[in-house]
């Protein structure tokens, strides 16, 4: 058995077409996982012979249009009136700065993150990481750079086969189950050292840059926090993340869940995005004036998030179980007002030196599609910038004592996603049509499942 040779941490991520030759053959890689973001934030792809994927390197691999369009379920938006009705083929064409060892495989296996092209090398324009990098690119057109830190809640499990059944709490290195909420609880934390280690190793071995871990307040829920940096790269980094940690609990007898409400009665789980906004000529942070004051374009994004993340909702919250978390008994936020320092704000200013002010985003939840967050969250900040307007008067009160201000209901998201001219006009009509297409295949199939508690207060009550 040949194990894989891990890079050395400071080593240059491959550049060119030739550097990613040399790096696949030093490593002496069998095979080579091609993979694709869907609409979901599921990989899609294929699995090739090293010297395969190096002879197609240029020109990529094809795939059907179609996979773009696929629910969580699998099934595929086959009326679609945004993909090809013949189901034409795409090209994949491999971003070679991407490149990873697979670390938990008996043989050497890389990992390669895809664009999705036409013939004419034009990004297919509603592929989520498309969606990102256009976005990206306006911020570019104004001189501008964001940069993003995101912070991810998951849950460890018991390993369960029957969906019928509720998730239990994994037994711990103590074997017991954890009882009770102990948030930041290091004793806690320590339980689930096995997993967690192996995560780090993981995430080390795999150019995933994640910092500090701490024990939220759900049993057996942790969080881990990236360090800031360019929204795609960090983008790549939790869609990757999510499969490293599922495969570190999977090796240690448990389940890793990146749903955003997976039990009844705790907390759910989030993915809160700080941003900040950098001259890219490198004159530094736009949202603080030179003596340190927070700047009129820091309110001005303020206020693109308050207008527009309600619209941008199924981007933050993608699927039926997204909207169990966004409730008034959670800590989750209901609202887009804004405070500084005050975590029951749905943006929050934390307390930071003037180079590191920034907002978090505390709406989305950890099952979103981490390309499609991010783009959301930024774009509702540029149109934001685009229109100057002051923003709702900061909230020094818990924000869960005011009124909804966000949608409650997957249905709602959409029509007002469909709606948001604004919205379309930075991300493209085609990628809103063709996502609201596949979210409504998957409202079509959830709704057909009839759930426990129909069957215990309806069978014989009405």
């Amino acid at each position: 058995m040949r194990l894989p040779m891990i890079p050395d941490e400071h080593e240059d991520r491959p550049q060119t077409t030739d550097d990613i030759v040399r790096w696949l053959r030093q490593r002496q890689i069998d095979e080579v996982e091609c993979l694709v973001p869907d609409m979901t934030g599921m990989m899609r792809g294929k699995i090739i012979p090293r010297e395969d994927f190096i002879r197609n390197i240029e020109n990529g691999l094809k795939l059907p249009e179609t996979i773009l369009v696929q629910a969580v379920t699998g099934d595929t938006v086959y009326e679609t009136k945004v993909a090809a009705e013949v189901d034409q083929d795409i090209v994949t064409l491999p971003d070679v700065g991407t490149v990873r060892v697979v670390p938990w495989y008996d043989e050497p296996t890389a990992q390669v993150i895809c664009d999705c092209v036409y013939d004419d090398g034009s990004l297919v324009d509603f592929a989520p990481r498309s969606v990102l990098k256009r976005v990206l690119s306006l911020y570019e057109e104004k001189g501008l750079r964001p940069i993003v830190a995101p912070e991810l809640e998951y849950y460890l499990v018991e390993k369960s086969t029957d969906p019928d059944l509720p998730l239990t709490t994994p037994v711990g290195i103590s074997g017991r189950k954890e009882s009770g909420r102990q948030a930041y609880g290091i004793e806690a934390a320590n339980e689930f050292d096995p997993a967690i280690e192996d995560i780090y190793a993981y995430c080390e071995a795999t150019r995933i840059d994640i910092g500090t871990m701490a024990h939220e307040a759900g049993p057996a829920q942790i969080e881990m926090n990236f360090k800031h940096g360019d929204p795609l790269e960090l983008a790549d980094q939790v869609f990757l993340f999510k499969r490293t940690v599922r495969k570190a609990a999977i090796k240690h007898g448990m389940y890793a869940t990146f749903m955003a409400q997976p039990h009844e009665n705790e907390p759910g789980s989030a993915m809160h995005v700080h941003q900040s906004i950098v001259r890219a000529d490198g004159g530094g942070n736009i949202f603080v004036e030179e003596d340190g004051r927070d700047s009129d374009a820091l309110l001005h994004y303020i206020s693109g998030l308050q207008r527009y993340v309600p619209a941008a909702m199924p981007l933050f919250a993608p699927n039926v179980n997204s909207y169990r978390r966004i409730r008034l008994e959670s800590d989750a936020p209901i609202n887009v007002h804004w405070g500084k320092d005050n975590r029951t704000c749905g943006l929050r200013v934390p307390g930071s030196p003037p180079a590191a002010r920034r907002v978090e985003n505390r709406v989305p939840g950890v099952d979103a599609n981490p390309y499609l967050a991010f783009a959301a969250t930024l774009a509702c900040g540029l149109i934001g910038l685009r229109e100057k307007v002051e923003p709702q008067p900061v909230v020094t009160i818990d924000a869960h004592t005011l009124p909804f201000g966000l949608p409650r209901h997957h249905h709602d998201a959409l029509e007002l996603l469909a709606g948001c001219q604004p919205l379309r006009e930075v991300f493209g009509s085609r990628f809103v049509d063709a996502f609201i297409e596949v979210k409504h295949l998957e409202w079509q199939l959830y709704n057909r499942v009839i759930s426990s508690w129909e069957r215990e207060y309806l069978l014989l009550n009405v």
